[in-house]
């Protein structure tokens, strides 16, 4: 399923096949949470802003419109249009993050809905039966986000708890997709590692997840309070572990530099909600950092967002008129921000593999890590 082509340090160039096409790795995902982009964005679009792989979330679309009527409906590749690869989070992030009073046990985790405060039970089994019933290429196992900071021995607790989820998540999952109705039979499960920031709890828990064989592992539970070095430190320990043969996905990060220090740290998946929530504010990436699409400076300027940049915004349109859009209120200037954004996000992707290709990825690190982040 996971081709490794090149590498360059440990830097990976690869291509994951699944039922629904091939992708080219590096790559970023681009976050549909609730089978849309936040901003107007169609799957349309989402093909012609260079999208590889779409990421919707089981939390959300089992409270909202559910899981059982998207299957009725031909699944989420039918449902939103998309026929691209479609990856899964499961559910565990936003069980953490939104769910109030939830209550963990090693059953699973019992949490009152965000949206009308229903009561609501997930266990391993019914994350992955929800997957299964979205139709995913690829379903993430279900597991325990600790906030930072956290004591040593919950987090241990917690990480043992999650290996134990996997188990079951894998044995769902291979029972289901023998089932002559499934969605999408060849649904893969992508195991997640955790234990904070803890070295010696990440690579223990990474050593054992390992052994189940996977189609492929995330690193998650990063980015949730934790300082950049304290992140890179965690991926440079749990790297060692993974199996090389495998995909790495680096969950819910993040900024252009992050991307690029994820591939130079050996990651191949990246996703984050930040192209197109940066985009709605206004914040535009282009090739020289972050511009503030709504500074006054930009009222009579002519030229495109990015010179650099050959995104359907770029040739169309100007900074001044996006700068009339925002300031005016209206919607078209978020749709055409987070589409600019998004086209960033995937041409990074797209210039990482080339870089990767022509054996000069440490030199496109080296001009651009940095760069990308400063604000204008």
């Amino acid at each position: 399923m996971f081709e490794l082509l090149k590498t360059e340090g440990r830097a990976r160039r690869g291509v994951f096949h699944t039922p629904h096409g091939a992708v080219q790795t590096p790559v970023f995902m681009n976050v549909g949470t609730q089978a849309a982009i936040k901003g107007g964005l169609s799957a349309r679009d989402l093909r012609e802003l260079g999208c590889q792989i779409e990421l919707s979330n089981t939390y959300h679309l089992h409270l909202r419109p559910g899981d059982h009527l998207i299957r009725e409906l031909g699944g989420l590749h039918k449902f939103m249009n998309w026929q691209g690869p479609i990856l899964t989070d499961s559910g565990g992030f936003q069980i953490f993050s939104l769910a109030r009073l939830r209550k963990i046990t090693e059953e699973g985790t019992a949490f009152n809905s965000h949206i009308d405060g229903r009561r609501v039970f997930m266990a391993p089994e019914d994350s992955i039966r929800i997957q299964s019933n979205l139709g995913s290429d690829i379903a993430m196992a279900f597991d325990e986000c600790v906030g930072l900071p956290a004591p040593y021995d919950y987090v241990k607790d917690s990480a043992d708890r999650t290996r134990r989820w996997l188990v079951r998540c894998k044995a769902e999952l291979e029972r289901l997709n023998a089932v002559q109705e499934t969605v999408n039979p060849g649904q893969m499960l992508f195991g997640i590692n955790q234990g904070a920031t803890y070295k010696d709890i990440r690579c223990d828990h990474m050593d054992a997840i390992a052994q189940l064989d996977l189609p492929g592992y995330a690193i998650g539970g990063l980015a949730v309070g934790e300082s950049t070095q304290e992140m890179y430190d965690t991926i440079d320990a749990v790297e060692e572990h993974m199996p090389k043969d495998k995909p790495r996905y680096l969950m819910g990060v993040g900024t252009p530099s992050n991307i690029i220090e994820g591939v130079h740290r050996g990651i191949d998946f990246f996703d984050c909600v930040m192209p197109a929530r940066n985009g709605r504010h206004g914040h535009l990436f282009t090739w020289d950092g972050i511009i503030n699409i709504k500074n006054g400076k930009y009222a009579r300027d002519e030229s495109p967002v990015d010179p650099e940049c050959d995104c359907p915004v770029c040739r169309s349109y100007t900074r001044g008129y996006l700068r009339h859009l925002f300031v005016s209120g209206e919607i078209l200037g978020l749709r055409l921000a987070v589409a600019h954004n998004l086209y960033f996000y995937n041409k990074l992707a797209e210039k990482i593999r080339q870089s990767l290709d022509e054996g000069r990825f440490e030199r496109f690190r080296s001009r651009y890590s940095e760069i990308l982040c400063v604000r204008k």
